[in-house]
């Protein structure tokens, strides 16, 4: 694009154009629950999971609300270049323009650094039940203890298959994988009923280190140099890598296919681009244009029974 022809009008318009076709992250959707907002923060009043059918005796035992819950209140993000108009008018490159898409890009890549701090922080920030998002003493009701923040000791199997815990064998970490699923599958809710009995679509997080043997892990038969078999046929495991994860010998595995998810996203205003460009005050006493990007949005936990944090050993 010419210089003469970059105004502000297609500087915004390209904007909009890339935050529409690059929608970000691929697991945010899976992992969380997009809730709009109209005040400073929201309660979200936890029920617990839909009560069980019963016997009908004595009328119908109806189920509230329970008393705890989680309180989200929004935050306000920007993010904002100043361009020269010098190089608005010298630009024959594009260089601008690629700006302007790296913007919307990194503007799409914010729920997700939002909800991998939420990940990062989950064996100590405080879910609704007062509990850490991972931890090994969850109780509600007549669910009994429950953990979700788990270890793997690799060095059970076979000396064969023998990795280390940053560098596990495919074996090692189909196990570690198959333990967290396991352990998902076995929570209960408040009336000491099954949560996940009908859990069929799993998502392994791996750090990037950990990304190629986790991508193996569920994609070969389940073998320990003993037996092998497949993963249940009827279980689909996806494996994503996050580059924003610190871990070197841990992961964690989500449910996807809850009604309920692990995370909620929180949005008070969708995302906007504001110029101060041609005829402004600014471009008059700064010969510079500056377009600036805000959202009022926030994060915080969903379901714990829909999450696992495992550490090899």
């Amino acid at each position: 694009m010419g210089a003469g022809t970059l105004s502000s009008r297609a500087i915004i318009g390209e904007f909009y154009k890339t935050l529409e076709t690059d929608p970000g992250a691929n697991w945010i959707g899976p992992l969380s629950m997009l809730f709009t907002s109209d005040q400073d923060s929201e309660t979200y009043p936890w029920l617990g999971q839909s009560p069980a059918m019963r016997e009908w005796i004595g009328g119908r035992n109806a189920k509230g609300f329970r008393e705890n819950g989680i309180t989200i209140a929004n935050k306000h993000f920007e993010s904002t270049i100043e361009v020269l108009v010098s190089e608005l008018r010298r630009d024959k490159t594009g260089q601008i323009l690629t700006r302007i898409r790296e913007l919307a890009a990194r503007t799409n890549s914010h729920w997700a650094s939002l909800l991998s701090t939420l990940i990062l922080n989950g064996t100590s920030a405080l879910c609704y039940d007062g509990h850490a998002f991972f931890d090994t003493d969850h109780s509600e009701g007549d669910s009994g203890t429950q953990d979700n923040d788990l270890t793997c000791d690799i060095s059970a199997l076979p000396a064969s298959v023998h990795g280390v815990v940053t560098a596990p064998s495919v074996e090692e970490m189909q196990q570690t994988i198959l333990k967290a699923v396991s352990a998902i599958f076995g929570f209960k809710d408040d009336v000491g009923e099954p949560m996940n009995e009908g859990a069929r679509s799993f998502l392994a997080m791996v750090p990037v280190s950990l990304y190629l043997v986790a991508a193996k892990a569920v994609s070969l038969p389940i073998g320990t140099g003993v037996s092998e078999q497949n993963v249940p046929a009827d279980l689909n495991i996806s494996v994503v890598p996050n580059a924003r994860l610190t871990w070197t010998d841990s992961l964690a595995v989500f449910r996807t296919d809850g009604n309920v998810k692990p995370f909620i996203r929180q949005q008070e205003t969708e995302v906007m681009l504001k110029a101060k460009a041609e005829g402004s005050e600014f471009e008059f006493d700064n010969d510079a244009h500056q377009y600036g990007v805000d959202a009022w949005r926030n994060v915080g936990y969903g379901y714990w029974q829909h999450a696992c944090y495992i550490q090899m050993t």
